[in-house]
């Protein structure tokens, strides 16, 4: 299931390309006030990549970095909406790739392949207030090759183990993230909630989120409109905004 050899930019998106850089979100913030358009930033070496709660993301050569940087508008909450709507975009562009039976997506932002991480989205903003000023979405594909070092993860790394053109890559990506900026203008978020749980790791399984101060374990659910896990626990449903999920 090879990428096309070329496949069309998505309308309306910018791409710059880096040599290299620290971190594509780091970039991100550096020039998002120079925008006009939303633009993806793509790094083929990045130094000193980031995941969630300060964690490092390392970027083996062929593997993808890359962040898209826009002003989506509205509040924090409605700006999040589009971690569900990077991970559908990576999950279909790495579709076309290994059969869809091989990928699925852990809440909050992870793609699993295998029932490992393949895929990591960190999205980081900065606002005004109550609205968003701008969002950065930072994608990680581990393409090529295994980050050293993470063998002890509670999802190990894994990855495709295969020579796929970073850029062409990247192009299939933005355009299935286009597709989903349009169905949430269009439809709104139900739809693109709708995609995710298809596709949802450990669906109706019993998982544990882990919060900055508790552990909740239950039966997950659902992902609620705002994006928030669902988990049905002994002492009542409970939804979570935030967290580590394990199972």
């Amino acid at each position: 299931m090879p990428l096309s050899s070329e496949p069309a930019w998505p309308e309306g998106y910018r791409l710059i390309v880096r040599d290299t850089c620290d971190s594509t979100n780091a970039e991100a913030a550096r020039i998002a006030s120079e925008l006009d358009y939303p633009t993806w930033i793509l790094a083929r070496e990045q130094t000193g990549g980031r995941g969630r709660r300060g964690r490092t993301w390392q970027t083996p050569m062929g593997n993808l970095a890359a962040t898209l940087v826009m002003r989506p508008g509205g509040t924090a909450g409605w700006a999040a909406l589009r971690s569900f709507m990077a991970a559908n975009a990576v999950f279909e562009a790495l579709a076309m790739l290994v059969p869809r039976s091989r990928l699925s997506l852990k809440w909050p932002n992870d793609v699993l392949l295998d029932g490992g991480k393949v895929a990591g989205i960190l999205l980081e903003s900065a606002a005004s207030g109550d609205r968003i000023d701008w969002l950065a979405i930072g994608i990680g594909v581990n393409l090529a090759a295994v980050p050293d070092g993470l063998r002890d993860a509670a999802f190990p790394p894994v990855a495709l183990g295969r020579d796929v053109d970073v850029e062409v890559f990247l192009t299939t990506l933005a355009g299935f993230y286009a597709t989903q900026e349009s169905i949430l203008t269009r439809l709104g978020f139900e739809p693109i909630r709708e995609s995710w749980l298809r596709h949802a790791a450990r669906l109706g399984e019993i998982i544990t989120a882990r919060t900055g101060n508790e552990e909740i374990t239950g039966r997950f659910e659902s992902v609620d409109e705002a994006g928030r896990l669902v988990l049905s626990t002994p002492a009542g449903e409970r939804r979570i905004p935030a967290a580590d999920v394990y199972f």
